[in-house]
C-alpha cells in the first residue's frame, strides 16, 4: 500500500521540485535500503516523459563522504539529479560539480516511505518561496549578522561578499536543494564567526536526533572550540574527535527553516525545515559558498531564533519580519 500512497509525493519530487520536461536523463541515486522511495521517485519521473537512470551504490559509512566516481560522474552528466540516501552526499564536490555542470538537483537524505506521504512534502513550495527568498537575500553579504535564542545563543559573524542561498525545493539548472526543507542560508565568512551556540532541538546525525537536553558550544575565530552538555553531547564530541579533522569545527552555514508542514520528528531534512527554526551548520561549507571541506557537515538546530542582519531585525523569536 506505501508504494501507491509514495505516488502523490513521487509526482511532486518530480514535477514541482525538479520540473522534469520531457526527455531530460534524469540520475536518481541511492542504496539498497532507499530502494522503493528511488524507485517510486523513477516511476514519477517516466511518467513525466523523462529518461530515469537508477543507480543503486553502497550506503556511504558516512555523512559528506563522496559517492563513487562513476556515480559522480553521472550526476555531472545529468540534466536533473536525485539523491535517495541515508547518509547525506549533499556536502560532496560530486554534487558541487554536477551543479556547475548545469545540472539540478534535489537532495532526499534520511526520507523514509512514511515522509513520501505526508509531512513537509504536502507543502505549497510555490508560496513558501516568498519568505524564502526575502530572508536569504538579507543574510547574503551583511557584514553582521547576530543570532540570538532565548535558550542562551548569542552568535555573530560576517557574511560579507558572500552568497545567499534561498533553498524552496524548486531547483533550476546550477541549484541544488534539500526537500522538504524550506531553508534560507548564508555561509560564514572562515575565521568571522564569535559567540555561544545552545542547541535546544535537534542534532539530526549519528543517531543523536531530537534533544533531550541543550548542547551548548563556544565559538571563537569561526571554530567551535568547546562542546558541553549530558550524552547527546558526548555523542557529539566523540564523533567529531574521531574525525580526526580540525576543519569539522568550522561555522560553515547559517539557515533559517520556512516549512510550516514540516515537524520535528528527528529526521535531517524535516527538522531542518520546521518554520522559524534555525541552524548553524559545521564543518563543509563549499557547497554553500564557503571556502572549507570537512569530513563531515552537521546541523545544529534551535527552536525559535532572533536573527538581525546588518542591524535589521529579519526573524524574531521565530516570526518573519520582511
Amino acid at each position: 500500500m506505501e508504494q501507491i500512497l509514495m505516488a502523490r509525493g513521487a509526482a511532486t519530487v518530480a514535477n514541482v521540485c525538479v520540473g522534469v520536461k520531457p526527455g531530460e536523463k534524469v540520475v536518481i541515486v541511492t542504496e539498497a535500503a532507499k530502494l522503493s522511495i528511488a524507485k517510486s521517485v523513477a516511476t514519477a519521473m517516466y511518467a513525466a516523459k523523462a529518461e530515469p537512470v537508477l543507480i543503486v551504490m553502497p550506503a556511504r559509512d558516512r555523512d559528506g563522504q563522496e559517492p563513487p566516481a562513476p556515480v559522480a560522474a553521472a550526476m555531472k552528466e545529468s540534466d536533473a539529479f536525485v539523491c535517495v540516501v541515508g547518509k547525506s552526499i549533499t556536502h560532496t564536490h560530486a554534487v558541487k560539480d554536477a551543479c556547475a555542470a548545469g545540472s539540478r538537483g534535489i537532495m532526499l537524505t534520511q526520507f523514509s516511505e512514511a515522509m513520501m506521504v505526508h509531512g513537509g512534502l504536502e507543502a505549497d513550495f510555490p508560496a513558501a518561496a516568498r519568505d524564502c527568498k526575502a530572508i536569504a537575500q538579507r543574510l547574503g553579504g551583511a557584514k553582521k549578522v547576530h543570532l540570538t535564542t532565548r535558550a542562551g545563543t548569542d552568535l555573530t559573524f560576517s557574511a560579507e561578499g558572500r552568497r545567499y542561498n534561498a533553498m524552496y525545493c524548486m531547483v533550476e539548472p546550477g541549484e541544488f536543494a534539500p526537500v522538504p526543507t524550506v531553508e534560507a542560508n548564508t555561509s560564514p565568512l572562515e575565521g568571522t564567526a564569535q559567540g555561544t551556540i545552545v542547541v535546544d532541538a535537534s542534532v539530526p546525525y549519528i543517531g543523536i536526533g531530537l534533544l533531550k537536553e541543550e548542547i551548548r558550544c563556544k565559538v571563537e575565530n569561526g571554530k567551535i572550540i568547546s562542546i558541553e552538555g549530558g550524552e547527546q553531547a558526548e555523542m557529539l564530541i566523540r564523533d567529531l574527535e574521531a574525525k580526526n579533522d580540525p576543519n569539522v569545527y568550522n561555522v560553515a552555514e547559517l539557515g533559517v527553516g520556512l516549512n510550516p508542514n514540516c515537524s520535528f520528528i528527528g529526521f535531517m531534512l524535516e527538522d531542518e525545515g520546521v518554520y522559524g527554526s534555525v541552524h548553524i551548520g559545521i564543518g563543509t561549507s563549499i557547497t554553500l559558498g564557503g571556502t572549507v571541506k570537512a569530513a563531515c557537515h552537521y546541523d545544529l538546530i534551535m527552536h525559535k531564533a532572533t536573527i538581525e542582519a546588518d542591524g535589521v531585525v529579519i526573524l524574531k523569536d521565530g516570526v518573519v519580519m520582511v
